[in-house]
C-alpha cells in the first residue's frame, strides 16, 4: 500500500537536481507545463494515478530553484497530515526546503496562534480533540437522549453547519435545501447546535472547525493582520481542490486578497465528501472566476493497466451533472494487465470467503500482502471479512478505524521503546541483543505482550498484535536502509511519523472503506459487495446522491494497479432470500450485460491558455513556461532581479533612459499620493524591464516580471501613456 508513487518505506534518497533545469527532467508535456507555469492563476486537472503531486512539487521546485519564488513566500495547503508531510519530504529532494506545506486547519491554527493576543488579547482557548462529548453534554442540557449512532450523526451535521456558514437558526432551511436527511427533527438540531455553542464559550474552549472561524473572523476584522499574512505568503498552491469547502474557500480568497498567484489542483470526478461540505463547485467555477487562469489537464495515468483504465473511463462515461461534463478520459502508461473480474455469490459470508481463497493464492503466487486491498462501502462490512482472512491464515490491517498512532498498544509501545533507549544500558532484556530489530522486538516482547506468531481469529486481539507487528517491521525496515540506526533514531523516527500521521505499512492485506482508501493505491484490489443498496446506498436517492456513489465506485477502481475484481451477494445471510441484484453502475460494463448508450469522450490532455488584462477579460496572461533566458547571450537565468530584466546583470542594455527618468518622476507622484514608497508603486527593476522592453499594450506590458494584475489594472494605462510619449493631465510633463 503507498500514496501517490509506488516506492519502497525507506527509498534511497535521490541525488538533489543540480540545476533549476534538471528539475524539468522527467516529467512528461503537461506536467512540465505544470512546472513552468509559475505566474498564476493555473488550475490542474489532474486524473487518479496522473503524477498530480509529481507535477505540483516539481512546480514550486522549480520556482525556488530558478529564483522566481522565495521559500518562504510558499504555502502549499492539502487536506492531510500526511500528505504535508509527503509533500514537504519531495520538496526537500529536489532542494526547495523552507516552503510550507500545510493542511488548512495547521495554516491556520499557526496563524491564530501568532495573531490571537494581538487581535483579541489573552491566549487562545483550549482546542478540544473530540467534540462528540460537548456535543452530547449540551443534549443533556437540553433534556435530550441520543443514542450513540445519534451523537455520532448530530456531531456531522454541526460540522457540516460550521464548514457551510450556516448559524444554527438556519439550519432547518439550509438542510432542506441540501437534501441533507437530517437524523433528528431539523428544529431540535438546530437547538442542540446553539446549545452546543454555547457550551464551548462557557468552557472557554475551540472546536476544529472553529480554528478556521476564527482565522477568518480575524483577517476580515484586522486589515492589518491581513496585510502582514499577506506580505508573508505570496504563492499559494492548493491540492485536492474537488474537496474545499465554503469556509476554506474563504480563508483561501482572504490569504489572496487581490493577488492571483494561486496554483490548485483536482479531479472533480474523485469528490467524494460532499457530506462533510465539500463542492467540486470552486474547482469548476475556478476559469469563471480567474478569466486569465492557465488551464493543464493530466491525463495520462501512469498508476493502472490499460483494462483498469478502460472500467474507469466506462463508468465516468455513463455518469450526469456538472462533473461529468468536465471528466477526463485517462490513457494508460502501463502493460497490458488481466481483465477485471466479476463473481456473484449467493450470500455475503461466501462473498467473503471467496475473496479470502483469492487473496490467498496472490500472496502464494508471490504477491506481497500489503499490495492487496479489500475496499467496501461501509465499515460495517469489514468483520465477515476480517474474519474471512483470519481463517484462511493471511494477516490484514484495518484501515480508517483510529488512528495508527492514537491506538492505546502504540502508544504504550511508544513509552517502552523512548524508556529502552534512555535506560537501556540497565535494561536486562537488551543484554543479548545488538541490531535495531532484535532489540523491538525484545522490548514489545516483554513489553507489550508480541509475539511472533498472530493470536487465532480476529478481532481487537489480532489489531493488537497487527499494530505491535509494524512497528517491528518499521524497525527491520529502518535498520536494512540505515545499518548504523539505533534504537534512539527509532524512536525519533516514530515521533516524526506520529507528527505526520504517517502509519508504518503492515504487512497484511487492507481492509479500507473506498472513503479511507482516497489517495492509496494497491497492486491488486477486491471491490466487495457491489450490489444494489450498498453501492448505490440505500440512502442515496437524488440524482447528486447518485452520481457521488459512482464518483465512490470509480475512486475504488483506480486504486488498483493490475489486478481487479469486483464481487456482490445476493442476500446477506446463508439461506436467505435473493432479492439483490449487481450495481446498477455495472450495467453495460461487466459481461453479459447491456451496454448503455455512453457519453461523448472527457477531455483530453493538454493546455488552456487564458485571457487577461487591465479589465481582467481582454490580455493574454503572462507565463514562465520555460526557463527564463538572457535575451542578450542565452544563458539560463536564476536571480530574480536578472529575470526582470530579462538579461545577465552584466549583459549590454538597451534602456531607454529617458524613459526610464520618465518613469521615475511618475512613480515618485505616485508614492507620493498614495503615502507609501517609491518600491510599493513599482521597484527600480520592474521600471529598467519597462524602459528595455517599451511596451505599446497591455499584452506585453503584462509579460514583464513585476506587473502583477493589481498593479496592471491600477497603472497600466498611465505607464503605456509615458511608454507612448503622450502626456498625462498634468501630473507630469513628458516629451
Amino acid at each position: 500500500m503507498t500514496a501517490a508513487t509506488h516506492s519502497p518505506l525507506f527509498p534511497q534518497v535521490p541525488a538533489v537536481p543540480d540545476s533549476a533545469d534538471a528539475v524539468l527532467e522527467g516529467l512528461d508535456p503537461e506536467q512540465r507545463e505544470v512546472a513552468t507555469a509559475l505566474r498564476g492563476p493555473v488550475c490542474v486537472l489532474a486524473g487518479a494515478g496522473t503524477g498530480k503531486t509529481r507535477a505540483i512539487t516539481h512546480r514550486i521546485a522549480y520556482g525556488v530553484r530558478s529564483g522566481i519564488l522565495q521559500p518562504a513566500s510558499v504555502l502549499a495547503v492539502t487536506f492531510t497530515n500526511r500528505a504535508a508531510g509527503e509533500m514537504r519530504g519531495r520538496l526537500r529532494q529536489l532542494g526547495a526546503q523552507g516552503v510550507q506545506a500545510r493542511t488548512f486547519h495547521s495554516a491556520a491554527l499557526r496563524q491564530l496562534q501568532y495573531f490571537w493576543p494581538k487581535a483579541v488579547g489573552g491566549s487562545l482557548p483550549r482546542l478540544v480533540d473530540r467534540k462528540i462529548q460537548l456535543v452530547a453534554d449540551a443534549a443533556a442540557g437540553l433534556g435530550t437522549r441520543l443514542d450513540r449512532g445519534e451523537l455520532r450523526d448530530v456531531t456531522g451535521e454541526i460540522e457540516w453547519c460550521k464548514v457551510t456558514q450556516t448559524i444554527p437558526a438556519d439550519y432547518p432551511y439550509a438542510a432542506a435545501k441540501a437534501g441533507r436527511e437530517a437524523p433528528r427533527d431539523p428544529t431540535e438540531i438546530a437547538h442542540l447546535y446553539a446549545a452546543y455553542e454555547d457550551l464551548k464559550r462557557d468552557r472557554a474552549v475551540i472546536d476544529f472547525e472553529d480554528v478556521l472561524l476564527l482565522t477568518v473572523a480575524v483577517l476580515q476584522d484586522r486589515q492589518d493582520i491581513a496585510e502582514q499574512v499577506r506580505a508573508q505568503y505570496q504563492h499559494f498552491v492548493v491540492d485536492e481542490y474537488q474537496d474545499v469547502s465554503p469556509l476554506q474557500q474563504r480563508l483561501l480568497d482572504l490569504w489572496l486578497g487581490d493577488r492571483e498567484d494561486l496554483c490548485v489542483v483536482g479531479d472533480a470526478s474523485q469528490t467524494i465528501y460532499s457530506f462533510t461540505g465539500a463542492t467540486p463547485d470552486h474547482l469548476l467555477d475556478f476559469r469563471a472566476r480567474h478569466p486569465g487562469a492557465t488551464v493543464v489537464k493530466l491525463v495520462r495515468d501512469y498508476r493502472s493497466t490499460p483494462q483498469v483504465v478502460r472500467l474507469a473511463n466506462g463508468l465516468l462515461a455513463q455518469a450526469h451533472g456538472r462533473a461529468a461534463d468536465h471528466r477526463l478520459e485517462l490513457v494508460s502508461q502501463r502493460p497490458s494487465g488481466p481483465e477485471p473480474g466479476y463473481t456473484e455469490y449467493t450470500d455475503e459470508p461466501a462473498e467473503a470467503e471467496g475473496a479470502a481463497r483469492r487473496i490467498r493464492e496472490l500472496i502464494d503466487a508471490g504477491v506481497p500482502a500489503a499490495e492487496i486491498a479489500v475496499l467496501f462501502r461501509t465499515n460495517s462490512q469489514s468483520e465477515t471479512y476480517e474474519q474471512a482472512l483470519a481463517d484462511a491464515g493471511v494477516p490484514y490491517q484495518l484501515r480508517g478505524a483510529e488512528r495508527f498512532f492514537d491506538r492505546p498498544e502504540v502508544r504504550k509501545a511508544g513509552l517502552a521503546l523512548r524508556g529502552a533507549a534512555r535506560f537501556g544500558d540497565n535494561d536486562s532484556r537488551l543484554d543479548d541483543v545488538v541490531d535495531l530489530p532484535s532489540q523491538v522486538r525484545a522490548v514489545l516482547s516483554g513489553e507489550g505482550g508480541w509475539t511472533i506468531q498472530p493470536p487465532a481469529g480476529s478481532g481487537a486481539v489480532r489489531e493488537r498484535w497487527e499494530s505491535l507487528t509494524a512497528l517491528v517491521n518499521l524497525a527491520q525496515d529502518l535498520a536494512a536502509a540505515r545499518p548504523g540506526a539505533t534504537l534512539a533514531d527509532f524512536v525519533a523516527e516514530l515521533d516524526e511519523r506520529a507528527a505526520a500521521q504517517h502509519a508504518p505499512t503492515v504487512q497484511g492485506v487492507t481492509l479500507a472503506s473506498l472513503h479511507a482508501a482516497k489517495g492509496l493505491e494497491w497492486d491488486a484490489v477486491f471491490l466487495v459487495g457491489v450490489a444494489e443498496g450498498m453501492l448505490p446506498i440505500t440512502y442515496a436517492r437524488t440524482d447528486e446522491q447518485i452520481e457521488e456513489e459512482r464518483r465512490l465506485l470509480y475512486v475504488g477502481v483506480t486504486r488498483a494497479r493490475e489486478r481487479l475484481h469486483v464481487s456482490w451477494s445476493l442476500s446477506r445471510s446463508p439461506g436467505g432470500r435473493h432479492n439483490r441484484r449487481p450495481s446498477r453502475f455495472l450495467d453495460g460494463l461487466r459481461p453479459g450485460t447491456t451496454p448503455t448508450v455512453g457519453r461523448s469522450a472527457g477531455s483530453v490532455g493538454g493546455v488552456e491558455r487564458g485571457i487577461r488584462g487591465v479589465d481582467a477579460t481582454a490580455v493574454p496572461r503572462r507565463a514562465q513556461r520555460t526557463p527564463a533566458r538572457c535575451r542578450v547571450c542565452g544563458r539560463t537565468l536564476t536571480d530574480a532581479g536578472e529575470m526582470k530584466l530579462m538579461r545577465c546583470e552584466d549583459c549590454p542594455s538597451d534602456m531607454d533612459e529617458g524613459l526610464y527618468e520618465r518613469l521615475r518622476e511618475w512613480r515618485a507622484v505616485q508614492a507620493a499620493n498614495s503615502g507609501q514608497p517609491d518600491f510599493c508603486v513599482f521597484t527600480d527593476r520592474t521600471l529598467m524591464a519597462i524602459a528595455e522592453n517599451r511596451p505599446d499594450s497591455p499584452a506585453e506590458l503584462s509579460r514583464i516580471p513585476g506587473v502583477l494584475s493589481r498593479k496592471l489594472r491600477s497603472y497600466g494605462a498611465e505607464v503605456l501613456a509615458i511608454c507612448a510619449g503622450q502626456e498625462l493631465d498634468g501630473e507630469i510633463a513628458v516629451d
